[in-house]
């Protein structure tokens, strides 16, 4: 009751000020899978061509070290809509028929900003969980949960986002996971279809695979689909009070279902087609904005769930494209590639056009950055690993480094530290699985021996990741890995305010 009233009372003060007082919109614009180095930043030379994302960095800021909280996607997700690691929880994925990540009543981006009068609105890859419970057919063990038969699908589906904080969704939950279908709100609006997998194998980066997919469900119409939803979403609002709208790809990640118009256009394969496709969907957000007049007047985020997939190798031996860039590692890793992801920021008035951030940033900053936007006094449980980027944004003077330093990680038991240009691996690797002997010769890397006690690496020296100075920096070592305790003992990461 109480945030049905602070709703409607910001609603109220909304309408008592002018459009030029409101805060902005707030777009964010969220790929899956997507390494730091497949988006072309205005590279001609670039393998993968990206013009509508090339076009936003030039209109806001890039983060050349921006980073997503884990390296895989539901754990980032949860992070960058909570503004918590995920590791204070959870490391998984939402697998198919999985309960919800968050706890109930607890504070998400969404929920704040719509207590401040947003209309917010989700589209596309939820992958956060849901009540399965709530519509499993009577007499129906959780064992049978994998199968779409032991489901009412035609009862309202709780536990999604219009739990979190949206007023509205459209989406297919999981992409990758039955059931396959669209959701609308909490209705089903497609009714899911017993799996068929499709038989053609990965033999190589450039071979198309569209993977398991559901005789009712198409798997090209699903990236087109979440983004025309979207665009008419953003359509219909009237600019009287402003809107937060999260669109979640459902790309690059496999299936790699480039359409037909999009194949061939780029030299990495039909991945590298993929990401092209991907790019014409921020276009397609990005116009609407424009013919809407909401342009000047919004925030507009991109950025990805993690680094690409281990196909990557194979994409560096036949197309010569590395999807990270200068750096090792991809996705699953707690190696530089796994985590470091495209990051770009635009708002029109703030922040100036063009400009280019070494700052060490990551998604989970979003929650403490919007909420200094709208002016929302954080409690001392929320957000406790978001840092406000504010003053980095509109470049004010601040204390440099902004952050004291982060944490990576996406396997249990396994974590990085960041500090200053120094990350600290608490492990002997941080590949998730077995690096490519092809990829290691390339760039002169080694595999660690399995008792090596620690990582330590100076990314400013040696981005690679390939000299290990931890035996050289026994005190260094030791202070990052009692920091990381702090941490992981339960310390927040963000100061409190």
């Amino acid at each position: 009751m109480k945030k049905a009233l602070a709703a409607v009372l910001a609603i109220l003060i909304f309408q008592g000020h002018s459009a030029a007082d409101q805060p902005p919109n707030i777009v964010i614009l969220y790929a899956d899978d997507m390494g730091v180095a497949d988006v072309s930043y205005g590279d001609p030379e670039a393998k993968i061509q990206t013009p509508n994302i090339d076009r936003l960095a030039s209109h806001g800021m890039t983060f050349t070290d921006g980073h997503s909280s884990s390296g895989i996607c539901t754990p980032s997700r949860f992070a960058l809509l909570t503004g918590q690691h995920h590791w204070r929880r959870f490391h998984g994925i939402v697998n198919a028929f999985g309960g919800p990540v968050f706890e109930d009543g607890e504070f998400t981006v969404p929920g704040m900003l719509k207590e401040k009068g947003y209309h917010t609105g989700a589209f596309g890859k939820w992958h956060l969980g849901w009540d399965w419970d709530a519509i499993r057919k009577p007499g129906v063990a959780k064992k049978d949960w994998p199968k779409a038969e032991n489901y009412d699908w035609t009862k309202p589906f709780p536990g999604g986002p219009l739990e979190r904080g949206f007023d509205y969704y459209f989406g297919d939950g999981t992409i990758n996971f039955p059931p396959y279908c669209w959701i609308e709100g909490d209705k089903f609006v497609t009714t899911p279809t017993k799996p068929v997998i499709k038989s053609e194998p990965l033999a190589g980066a450039g071979t198309f695979r569209p993977g398991p997919m559901a005789e009712s469900w198409n798997p090209y119409d699903i990236l087109p689909t979440m983004t025309d939803k979207t665009v008419e979403w953003i359509e219909k609002q009237d600019g009287e009070a402003p809107f937060f709208a999260y669109l979640a790809f459902n790309s690059p990640h496999y299936p790699i279902v480039p359409n037909k118009e999009f194949h061939g256009k780029s030299k990495a394969g039909y991945y590298g087609d993929f990401v092209i496709e991907t790019d014409a969907q921020v276009g397609k957000v990005l116009a609407v904005l424009e013919e809407k007049g909401f342009a000047e007047k919004t925030l507009v985020i991109f950025t990805a769930d993690n680094g690409a997939e281990t196909a990557a190798f194979d994409r560096l031996r036949e197309f010569d494209q590395w999807s990270s860039g200068k750096f090792r590692g991809v996705k699953r890793d707690i190696y530089e590639g796994g985590h470091r992801v495209p990051f770009i920021v635009k708002w029109p008035g703030q922040i100036e056009a063009g400009s280019v951030s070494d700052e060490v940033v990551s998604q989970v900053d979003f929650a403490a950055t919007f909420a200094a936007i709208v002016e929302q006094p954080l409690g001392k449980d929320e957000a406790i690993d978001s840092y406000n980027l504010l003053p980095v944004l509109k470049g004010q003077d601040y204390e440099r480094p902004l952050r004291t330093a982060t944490v990576q990680n996406t396997s249990p038991g396994k974590f990085a530290l960041r500090k200053g240009n120094w990350v600290l691996i608490d492990g002997s690797t941080g590949a998730a699985k077995k690096e490519s002997e092809t990829y290691l010769n390339k760039f002169g890397l080694k595999a660690w021996p399995k008792n090596t006690p620690g990582l330590l690496f100076n990314l400013a020296e040696d981005p690679r990741q390939s000299k290990n100075l931890y035996a050289e920096n026994p005190a260094r070592a030791k202070n990052m890995r009692r920091l990381l305790k702090r941490y992981l003992d339960g310390e927040r990461c963000a100061p409190a305010k």
